[in-house]
């Protein structure tokens, strides 16, 4: 008998228990949306590709200018960030690689627009590696950012952007991979080989078709 108050004082502080634990819990879940790594482009709101943006050749006749990024909320021990650009439904096999920018400094919030068409517009010491147009001349020098120019008739391609923060400030030598590696082997290191260095990605896909 003597348990019952007890028993019975917790049955209805129950829902006040509840509620507090309900509201934490909401609480938790908002600051954790307010923290997210995460990328953007303000200059591709609707989810795709202003003609400034598609590339000037193969058949297309774009601007071929580099779209502005943002970023926010790089997690914490990030010593340098990497970005790439790939198209999965390019009909090759593999997708395709446009652009890919490797060990920007952790301070860096964003690239202007136009950033990615010269190497010296990048924020140092982050460097344009190789992409699916090396040599073709299609981006100006290797390096550079290549616009979208899917094949004509085809459903609109994804172009999936995706930056990487990495607790080492040169993903190549962290990897043992060359400066002038394929954006697919750079690929694999972030994604695989880094391991527990890679502290977070965050993306976003565009589209575009002709």
């Amino acid at each position: 008998m003597k348990t019952r108050p007890l028993r019975h004082a917790f049955v209805k502080s129950a829902p006040l228990l509840l509620a507090l634990a309900s509201g934490g819990f909401v609480s938790l879940c908002a600051h954790a949306q307010a923290t997210l790594f995460s990328l953007s482009s303000p200059d591709l709101g609707g989810g795709t590709f202003d003609n400034k943006f598609v590339l000037n050749g193969f058949g297309c006749s774009g601007g071929n200018v580099s779209p502005a990024l943002e970023w926010s909320n790089v997690p914490a021990g990030t010593k340098s960030l990497s970005l790439l650009i790939h198209d999965p439904d390019a009909p090759t096999g593999s997708g395709f690689w446009h652009w890919a920018v490797y060990n920007m400094p952790p301070t860096a919030k964003g690239l202007a627009q136009g950033a990615g068409n010269s190497p010296a517009t990048l924020p140092a010491p982050g460097f344009g590696g190789a992409t699916d147009f090396l040599d073709t001349g299609a981006t100006g020098v290797n390096g550079n950012y290549g616009g979208p120019c899917p094949p004509t008739g085809d459903k609109p391609h994804r172009y999936i952007f995706t930056l990487y923060a990495i607790a080492t400030d040169d993903l190549q030598k962290a990897g043992g991979i060359p400066r002038t590696g394929t954006a697919a082997l750079n690929s694999f290191v972030l994604n695989k080989g880094l391991g527990a260095n890679l502290l977070g990605k965050a993306s976003f896909t565009a589209t575009y078709g002709r």
